[in-house]
């Protein structure tokens, strides 16, 4: 091929899912990102060159070879390397030709038996590009962490104006953004604007990133099949195998992620040593349609059916099985939406939201039984979604305020949807009084870091004071933890 005469790396490079002995490494070639085919041919593959150190001068090279970038996959590169040191921290960068990426920091997870001191994570969320700029992702790249939560909204599948929204900016964006994404090359042009952002880049390359979805990879609110719409099923299962075929171009994921058409595996555990399972969800693929057409209703025996699930019937059985095995201090479950009851207000009865948890009882009470009953005393759920900052008590029973506590809620706001928010939004003070296993809220941007040690688990919410214009300072707003053996929020 005609040898490449601009810089391929213009999209930055990602590590994620860790584990002992493996990392996955991730990169894609766009020379000309903004542009459909990104200035590369349709057809073949590049060689691409990789290099793993054990510092950041790469005079200590561990592991190095040549990875094929295909065509067909948009130029993407997912290196899963394996025959690592447990809990090491590496380097990483990738060559075309002459040109040589940014270096990425990586790290691998302790061994399963490893007795873990202590752990630090982010959790990020929801990051629409045209409401903001990515001023938490560029603090987050500072912070000391062993790896990152993100648990959907990467992208967004609105129409982005040539001004690029609430940024403002002078010089214009390309025509071709200004539509909604449904065709694969939609979704292909969509990751490669967002992962142009520098300091998304920069996020990437400080930690290795746990990932899952939630709906706007692909459409607001869809459930399974069925589209916010109700388009025809076959025209929306293919709109699905694009943005999943996107997605796992886009990710730092490994082959059994690879998708089948309309079709993609995204849930899955990980071991981190003794102190913590992850158990990540995809609580989109598989749910049932929403009950009473969505929004916000009075619960009622639509959404109380026990038939209905938000997980489908596969991963929640492989969720609590999960649970049964797992000697771990810490069971973490990152997924989606909020976990915890949410009441609109003090009303009897009040409205809740359909696309939550709240929409699929059912699915919940299954899920906390089979926790209780399998002896898990330390659950932790980290959510995102709802753009703000929540910190819950997880009750048996979210009706009776004296009911047991089986676990913990963070739900992390999000990076920049909903533009820079407020510290005590219009239903800041009913939401509190209607929910009193709501320990905290706050509708700011920002994020989360979560810490582990086999004593607690603590949560700091981290805030930016806004994000429509860029380099606003990031603030702790509240700090929260909760006792191995004894759940239950208090503030730090």
């Amino acid at each position: 091929m005609t040898p490449l005469s601009e810089n391929p790396f213009t999209l930055g490079v990602a590590s994620g899912d860790p584990l002992p002995d493996s990392v996955v490494l991730w990169t894609r070639l766009a020379p000309r990102p903004h542009e459909p085919g990104n200035g590369l041919p349709a057809e073949g593959s590049i060689a691409v060159q990789w290099e793993l150190s054990e510092d950041d001068t790469f005079r200590r090279v561990v592991q190095s070879g040549t990875a094929a970038a295909p065509a067909a996959d948009n130029h993407t590169v997912h290196l899963d390397l394996r025959g690592l040191e447990p809990d090491r921290v590496y380097w990483y960068r990738f060559r075309a030709e002459r040109w040589i990426s940014p270096a990425g920091r990586t790290r691998t997870a302790p061994r399963a038996d490893a007795a873990v001191a202590a752990a630090r994570f982010g959790l990020l969320s929801c990051q629409q590009y045209d409401e903001g700029y990515y001023t938490a992702l560029g603090h987050l790249a500072r912070e000391d962490l062993d790896a990152v939560f993100f648990v959907g909204d990467y992208i967004y599948e609105n129409a982005i104006d040539a001004r690029a929204g609430a940024r403002n900016y002078p010089d214009p964006l390309p025509a071709f953004y200004d539509h909604w994404t449904v065709t694969l090359e939609d979704y292909r042009q969509r990751y490669a604007l967002y992962k142009s952002d520098p300091e998304l880049q920069a996020a990437h390359a400080a930690h290795p990133w746990y990932l899952t979805w939630d709906d706007h990879e692909v459409e607001n609110n869809y459930a399974g099949d069925i589209s916010q719409h109700n388009d025809p099923v076959d025209l929306f299962r293919a709109r699905r195998a694009a943005a999943y075929r996107a997605y796992w171009e886009n990710m730092p994921l490994r082959r059994p992620q690879r998708p089948a058409g309309p079709d993609m595996r995204l849930y899955r555990r990980f071991a981190y040593g003794r102190l913590a399972q992850f158990d990540l969800l995809d609580t989109r693929q598989y749910r049932s349609d929403q009950a009473y057409g969505d929004g916000w209703h009075i619960p009622g025996p639509e959404s109380q059916d026990p038939a209905r699930t938000i997980t489908g019937e596969e991963q929640e059985r492989w969720l609590l099985d999960g649970f049964r095995a797992s000697t771990a201090t810490w069971n973490v479950v990152a997924q989606q939406v909020c976990f915890s009851q949410r009441k609109e207000n003090s009303d009897e009865p009040s409205r809740v939201s359909m696309d939550t948890w709240d929409g699929y009882p059912a699915s919940r009470a299954r899920v906390l039984a089979g926790a209780e009953q399998a002896g898990v005393r330390n659950l932790v759920v980290l959510t995102g979604d709802d753009h703000t900052h929540c910190a819950f008590d997880v009750k048996k029973d979210f009706d009776d305020p004296d009911s047991a506590t089986l676990g913990v809620e963070f739900l992390g706001t999000s990076v920049s949807s909903g533009f820079d928010g407020q510290e005590h939004p219009e239903d800041w003070e009913t939401t509190l009084a209607a929910n009193p296993h709501l320990k905290y809220y706050d509708a700011r941007r920002g994020y989360v870091v979560v810490s582990l040690d086999p004593e607690r688990v603590r949560g700091d919410l981290r805030t930016v004071s806004g994000v429509t214009t860029p380099g606003a300072p990031v603030s702790t707003a509240a700090s929260f933890l909760s006792e191995a053996g004894a759940p239950g929020l208090r503030e730090a």
